[in-house]
């Protein structure tokens, strides 16, 4: 159920991912689209625009009766073709012809560009042309259009300029139309449209593909948080359920007997207490866990001196110790006070359950040293016992919640599992470090780094 579920959270991730880039590459390529289109016209007709108006004003000078052509024409455009002799289809003049006339006007019209100049009358009817001649062009002239794009028999498209002519009394002569090929940029359009028609896709599916990727990246945290929580849960209702179905099966044992000699009621009494005592003190750790991890926890940051919290430890372990035949020691390899910003408490419970294992971890006639000192900026802390050592595989997961290395011993004496998480969430609030070196048959050391601080009072 887990597993599909990331699963298919993840797969949504990716598909609005993949979705949203594939949306705006597709707004940005249309746009590029239309940019290169505006663009390359623009272009064409500036060119247009200036031969137009150009030939429009040296040729209408001179115009004196409508639809009759005048020897400027043939002055300025050389080989211009009269329709009425027959004009070849797709006659393409020289470079050195249409380049340069004896005026200089027209010094754009290159063969390349395709560029052509048609003369019509006021019905339509084509009188001369220069330059390179479609394919059947329409011949109407839409009076209140100047610019057009229009297509000839094959389908081929021009851009066209038309502007009106007069003779020297204000008469309409006719129309001159400038226009050139739109080829070039059609096949360029159709080679960026298979670009966009073949690229678009591809490049989705490797958005998604990537965006699939990264969703795991990111849900990495979230799957070891949610298997953390359950694992936590598992082992916090297992914590929990075995001491209250002890205390149920206590008290269903008393409820089914008809006389209890005192002497028994008070050790089911006694039991009671004790899974009642165990059951406070899981809770409150588990609170104590809760409050560190949302740092909702009330403290008291103060300067705080190791070197007295350390003799106060030693002292308190002490009966512990002999009780289990150990040598409890302490070693300051510093010459002055080392003090620490951070709740006394804390770093008390801190101390305690690192002591308190290396002593319940040793063996008799085991040593527990406990070392201070100086560091760069920082005091450390070493805990070193004698004792039974924790095998390397079993060192990244000692700060696991409810993990247990010899779980028959600590639930021997009570221990839940949650001492060395305690310490570790007590070390990282107060923004230190702490980590274990072990050796099996040897002995464990616990190295506790906190950062020091110049305030002593």
């Amino acid at each position: 159920m887990q597993i599909k579920l990331f699963h298919k959270t993840r797969a949504t991730l990716a598909l609005w991912y993949a979705g949203v880039m594939g949306l705006i590459m597709s707004l940005c390529s249309f746009a590029v689209y239309e940019v290169i289109i505006q663009a390359y016209l623009i272009s064409i007709n500036r060119e247009l625009e200036s031969v137009t108006v150009t030939l429009h004003n040296v040729i209408e000078a001179t115009l004196k009766k409508p639809g009759r052509t005048e020897p400027v024409f043939q002055l300025v455009l050389p080989n211009i073709c009269q329709a009425e002799s027959g004009c070849p289809t797709q006659k393409i003049f020289s470079h050195n012809q249409l380049a340069h006339s004896e005026h200089g006007i027209v010094d754009v019209l290159y063969k390349d560009k395709q560029y052509y100049i048609r003369f019509v009358d006021t019905s339509g009817r084509l009188i001369a042309v220069a330059g390179f001649q479609p394919n059947e062009l329409p011949p109407l002239v839409r009076k209140t259009q100047v610019w057009q794009t229009v297509k000839d028999s094959q389908s081929n498209r021009y851009s066209q300029m038309s502007v009106p002519l007069h003779t020297q009394d204000n008469q309409l002569w006719g129309y001159i139309q400038v226009g050139r090929s739109l080829k070039e940029l059609d096949s360029r359009l159709a080679a960026l449209k298979l670009v966009l028609a073949l690229g678009l896709p591809i490049t989705v599916l490797l958005v998604g593909g990537s965006s699939w990727w990264l969703a795991g990246l990111a849900m990495r945290p979230i799957d070891k948080s949610y298997k953390q929580m359950q694992q936590f849960t598992s082992d916090a209702s297992h914590e929990l359920r075995t001491p209250l179905a002890a205390i149920n099966a206590t008290v269903e044992t008393v409820l089914d007997m008809e006389c209890l000699p005192e002497q028994e009621a008070r050790d089911i009494l006694a039991s009671i207490k004790r899974q009642n005592h165990r059951l406070v003190e899981l809770v409150a750790d588990l609170l104590l866990l809760s409050r560190l991890d949302q740092r909702t926890l009330v403290t008291q940051w103060l300067p705080c001196c190791l070197n007295v919290l350390i003799n106060d430890l030693i002292e308190e372990f002490s009966a512990l110790a002999s009780a289990a035949s150990l040598q409890l020691t302490s070693s300051v390899l510093c010459h002055q006070p080392l003090y620490v910003m951070g709740d006394e408490d804390q770093l008390l419970r801190l101390l305690s359950n690192l002591i308190a294992n290396a002593i319940q971890y040793t063996p008799t006639g085991g040593y527990v040293t406990v070392i201070l000192k100086r560091s760069n900026g920082d005091a450390v802390i070493e805990i070193e016992d004698t004792g039974i050592g924790i095998a390397p595989n079993e060192q990244k997961r000692i700060f696991d919640r409810f993990y247990r290395v010899y779980s028959d011993r600590s639930r021997s004496t009570g221990g839940s599992g949650l001492g060395l998480a305690i310490a570790q969430a007590i070390v990282q609030a107060h923004k230190g470090s702490i980590q274990v070196q072990s050796q099996l048959g040897k002995g464990s050391t616990f190295i506790v780094r906190l950062p020091l601080t110049d305030t002593q009072h």
